[in-house]
């Protein structure tokens, strides 16, 4: 008995006595080779996948880093301010010798003092933004996997 099969360009033929041994080492490499491309891809997938998250924790990291200057920069400008502010007030106060000088320089140290709150208002919303745009880029700029 003899069997013929075609499958594309290749075609099988069958004895009798003949076993399927040849046929399915074929067939055995050819899941073979889907099983390795599988893998290969998994590994693909998941060296893309961890990459992108050790960016995003780099890109974290530096955002925190970041702050911690910002922060302690804002401070010490702050401090200096108030330093600032608080001598102009002591050698006011030592220079008035009227009631009317007293007035005066409260008046223009309490100006000084507002403005002094407007302008730290406006670099903790110009940092607020600057925040949020910073977050935005982190979790903008991660690729989809």
């Amino acid at each position: 008995m003899q069997f013929n099969a075609s499958a594309g360009a290749k075609s099988y033929h069958f004895k009798k006595n003949m076993k399927g041994e040849v046929v399915m080492t074929k067939l055995s490499e050819q899941s073979a080779e889907l099983v390795e491309q599988s893998v290969t891809d998994t590994a693909t997938r998941l060296t893309k996948a961890n990459k992108n998250a050790l960016d995003f924790l780099m890109s974290a990291q530096k955002v925190m880093l970041e702050e911690l200057v910002f922060t302690g920069n804002e401070m010490l400008e702050r401090t200096r301010t108030e330093t600032h502010l608080l001598s102009e007030f002591v050698s006011k106060m030592a220079g008035s010798h009227s009631v009317k000088d007293l007035k005066t320089m409260y008046e223009e140290c309490g100006q000084h003092q507002i403005d002094f709150l407007r302008r730290d208002s406006e670099r903790l919303f110009k940092h607020g933004e600057r925040m949020i745009e910073a977050t935005a880029k982190l979790f903008g700029n991660r690729p989809e996997v």
